[in-house]
């Protein structure tokens, strides 16, 4: 099956519906993306399409990064915070997500 065929698929059909009827008007009503970076580097193509719906759509972003993985370097040019949690949500990372939610919102 060639690339191009592959957007004939009718799995592919129903995800391209997904994404236009479901994903891109909660993203166009909600007021910013917490974005979770996915900790591996084989990709995530749910993620991928979900930060540049994100982007194109000039909406607020945190990254939030589980463990130590590093975080691209265009993402972080990209996230208006980057939030890390070294040890997966925890009350410390919790309060620091609370805290980028307020600033990105302008609350603080």
């Amino acid at each position: 099956m060639s690339y191009d065929d592959a957007w004939q698929d009718s799995s592919a059909k129903e995800w391209i519906h997904h994404v236009l009827d479901d994903m891109v008007p909660k993203l166009a009503t909600s007021a910013l993306v917490i974005s979770l970076v996915p900790n591996n580097n084989e990709g995530d193509v749910k993620y991928w399409v979900e930060l540049g719906a994100s982007i194109m759509m000039n909406k607020p972003i945190i990254a939030v990064v589980m463990g130590n993985e590093p975080v691209p370097h265009k993402l972080s040019l990209v996230a208006d915070e980057v939030v890390r949690c070294p040890r997966g949500i925890d009350p410390s990372s919790s309060e620091e997500l609370a805290a980028a939610i307020k600033r990105v919102m302008g609350e603080e």
